[in-house]
C-alpha cells in the first residue's frame, strides 16, 4: 500500500488537475437546480419571461463547461493513474527478478502472472473509477447536504433519515465481499496456472492422449471459479436491493412532506422541484456504494496480495562491503571446504571436498537425485550452503558481488529453455554486446551453425515458444553456444549433451577443450561426456563415494566401473583393453 501511495503522490500535478476540474465542475453543478427552481418560480409562475434568458444562458455556460472539465478530469485521471500502473508493474517485475531461486521454488508462473496482470489491472479500474467517483459522490453528498439544509432543514432532516441503515448494509457488504475477492484472486492464479500448463504441454497432453484429463482438470478448477464468483454475486445481490430501495425511500418521502410544505406554503414549488433535484445528488452516491464498495474490495485484495510479493526478501544476496580479486580478474579456481546443503530440512549434499584448478574439468556422475545439480547450483550462489564453504580463486562466494560472481559462471542448464525469438538473439541473449566474430565462434564450437546454416533465414530464423520446430539436440546446442559468447572462467554443463549424438558430442568436447583457461564442471549419465575429464566424482545420497580419472576409476571397479561396463557391454575387447 506504502508503494502504491508514493507512486500516486508522484503523479502529483496529474491528479491535481483532474481534481481541481472535478471541484469547479460540481461547484457549477450546484448552481443547475437553482435556476431550475427560478425558471419555475419566476418564469413559470410569475411570468419574468426577461429572466428566462439570463437562467437559460447559465445553464448553457454551466452545461459546456462541465463538458469541458470532465473531459480535463477523465484525461488527468486516466493518463496520471496509467502511469501509476505502468511503474507499479515496473517495480513489481524488479522485485521479482531479484528474488531467489527458492522463491520460484515455491510460487508457479501462473500464480506469478495472476499478480502482475489481473491484480494490477484491479488497483488501475480501483484508481480510475473507484477511488475518484467515490471522491466525486463524497463531495457532491456533503454539498448537496448542506444545501439542503440551507433550503429547509426539516425536509432535509426527513431526507436523511435513512442513512444509518445504509451505511450498516454498506459495512457488511463490504466485510463480506472482501473476503469473497481474495478467494477470488487466489482461485484464479490457480487457473491461470491449470490453462498456461495446459498450453505450455499441449503436445505432451495430445501424444499421451489425455486431453479428457485435462479437460475434467480445468473444468473442475473452471468450476471452483464459478462457485465463488456465484457467492460474490449472492452477497451483492443480497445487499444492493436494500441500499437501492432505501435510496428510493428517501425521494418518496422528500416529495410527500415537501408537497405538503408547498400547500401549506412554507415553500415554493421551484424551490421543492430545486430540493427534489439536490436530492439525487443525495440518492445516487448511495446507489453506487454498493459497485464501489466490490471495485474497491477488489482493489484491497490485489493489493495485499501484490504486497505479499512485495514483502518477500532475496534469500541470496550482495553483502555489504564484498570482497573482490586483487587484480580484477576470476580465473576459475573453485574450492568445495567440507560443504554441506539442505533444502527444505531435507539434506541434499554432505561433506563435499572439491579443488577444481584453472582450466580443468571435473566430471560429476550418478543416480538421479544425487546431488549433482545442487552442488553446481551452490558456484553461482543459485542457493547457499548450509555448511562449509564455496570459494571462487580464494573468496567465499558469499563475500563476493553477486552480479560479479555470476558474470564469470557460465551454465547450460539441464532444462534447456529458448525464448520465441531468432536463434541470433537466443544465442546472443548470453552476452549482450559482443562481436560477429566471437558470436559465430561460439556458434561454430556448438555445432549450431551445421543445422543453421541450411535455414533459409539462417540465424534470423524464429524459434517458437521453448524452441519449439527444434530437436532436443539442436536446442542444447543453442543453449551451448549462449553459454560460450560468454568467455566465463568457469562453465557448467549439466547433464546438457544427452540428446547429442556421439559424433556431435564429441566434436563439442574437442571444441571445449581448445577453449584454455576455463573451469568445466561436467554433469552426464555418458561415459563419453567424462571420460576426458581430470577428475570424475561419482555420486551417491549426496555424498562422494568415488573419484579419480576414468583409468582409475575402472580400475575400482566400482560404481562407475558398473556404468562403464553396462554402457559398453557390446564392446567386450575395449572393456578388457581400458581396463589394466
Amino acid at each position: 500500500m506504502k508503494k502504491l501511495l508514493n507512486l500516486m503522490i508522484k503523479q502529483w500535478l496529474g491528479y491535481s488537475i483532474a481534481i481541481t476540474a472535478l471541484l469547479t465542475a460540481i461547484v457549477m453543478d450546484m448552481f443547475n437546480p437553482y435556476y431550475i427552481g427560478q425558471i419555475i418560480d419566476r418564469v413559470v409562475s410569475n411570468g419574468e419571461m426577461r429572466y428566462l434568458r439570463t437562467a437559460l444562458t447559465a445553464l448553457a455556460i454551466i452545461t459546456i463547461s462541465r463538458a469541458v472539465l470532465g473531459y480535463i478530469k477523465e484525461y488527468g485521471i486516466d493518463v496520471s493513474s496509467s502511469k501509476v500502473i505502468l511503474n507499479l508493474r515496473k517495480i513489481l517485475f524488479d522485485h521479482i527478478q531479484k528474488l531467489s531461486f527458492s522463491f520460484f521454488d515455491e510460487n508457479n508462473t501462473g500464480e506469478l502472472m495472476s499478480r502482475m496482470k489481473e491484480d494490477t489491472e484491479n488497483i488501475l479500474n480501483a484508481i480510475c473509477f473507484g477511488i475518484m467517483l467515490f471522491l466525486e459522490q463524497s463531495i457532491y453528498f456533503i454539498m448537496a447536504a448542506v444545501i439542503l439544509f440551507t433550503i429547509n432543514w426539516k425536509l432535509a432532516l426527513i431526507s436523511l433519515v435513512t442513512m444509518p441503515l445504509i451505511e450498516f448494509l454498506v459495512f457488511k457488504l463490504e466485510k463480506q465481499i472482501g473476503i469473497t475477492y481474495d478467494k477470488i484472486s487466489d482461485q484464479r492464479a490457480v487457473l491461470n496456472t491449470t490453462a498456461q500448463q495446459n498450453i505450455a504441454g499441449v503436445r505432451l497432453v495430445k501424444a499421451l492422449a489425455r486431453e479428457k484429463y485435462e479437460i475434467e482438470k480445468f473444468l473442475k478448477q473452471n468450476e471452483e471459479n464459478y462457485k465463488i464468483n456465484f457467492e460474490q454475486a449472492r452477497i451483492s445481490a443480497k445487499y444492493n436491493p436494500p441500499i437501492e430501495f432505501l435510496s428510493n425511500v428517501v425521494l418518496v418521502l422528500v416529495i410527500s412532506f415537501g408537497g405538503y410544505f408547498v400547500i401549506g406554503g412554507d415553500m415554493s414549488l421551484g424551490t421543492l422541484v430545486a430540493f427534489s433535484n439536490y436530492i439525487f445528488m443525495l440518492i445516487w452516491p448511495m446507489r453506487m456504494l454498493g459497485w464501489l464498495t466490490s471495485v474497491i474490495a477488489q482493489c484491497f485484495a490485489s493489493i495485499k496480495k501484490i504486497e505479499s510479493i512485495f514483502n518477500e526478501e532475496p534469500v541470496i544476496k550482495s553483502r555489504e562491503n564484498p570482497q573482490k580479486p586483487d587484480d580484477g580478474d576470476l580465473k576459475g579456481h573453485i574450492v568445495f571446504d567440507d560443504v554441506s546443503f539442505e533444502f527444505a530440512g531435507v539434506p541434499i549434499l554432505k561433506n563435499i571436498n572439491i579443488d577444481a584448478k584453472p582450466g580443468s574439468t571435473i566430471a560429476l556422475m550418478g543416480m538421479t537425485g544425487a546431488g549433482k545439480s545442487s552442488l553446481i547450483n551452490l558456484i553461482g550462489r543459485y542457493y547457499d550452503c548450509s555448511e562449509g564453504h564455496v570459494y571462487f580463486d580464494g573468496i567465499d562466494v558469499r563475500d563476493m558481488e553477486l552480479s560479479l560472481l555470476r558474470k564469470n559462471v557460465s551454465t547450460v542448464m539441464q532444462d534447456t529453455f529458448l525464448f520465441s525469438d531468432t536463434i541470433e538473439e537466443n544465442i546472443r541473449f548470453g552476452a549482450g554486446e559482443i562481436s560477429d566474430e566471437e558470436f559465430m565462434a561460439a556458434a561454430r564450437d556448438a555445432m549450431v551453425d551445421e543445422f543453421v546454416s541450411q535455414m533459409p533465414e539462417g540465424y534470423g530464423t524464429i524459434i517458437g515458444e521453448r524452441g519449439i520446430g527444434l530437436s532436443g539436440g539442436q536446442k542444447q546446442r543453442i543453449s551451448i553456444a549462449r553459454a560460450l559468447v560468454r568467455k566465463t572462467g568457469v562453465l557448467i554443463m549439466d547433464d546438457s549433451t544427452s540428446a547429442l549424438d556421439m559424433e556431435t558430442e564429441y566434436a563439442i568436447q574437442k571444441a571445449l577443450e581448445r577453449r584454455k583457461g576455463t573451469t568445466r564442471f561436467i554433469i552426464a549419465h555418458r561415459i563419453s561426456a567424462v571420460k576426458n575429464a581430470d577428475e570424475i566424482l561419482y555420486f551417491e545420497d549426496g555424498r562422494i563415494v568415488e573419484r579419480g580419472t576414468h583409468s582409475e576409476l575402472l580400475r575400482l571397479r566400482g560404481r562407475y566401473y558398473d556404468t562403464y561396463c553396462e554402457q559398453y557391454r557390446d564392446y567386450a575387447q575395449t572393456l578388457d583393453k581400458e581396463v589394466v
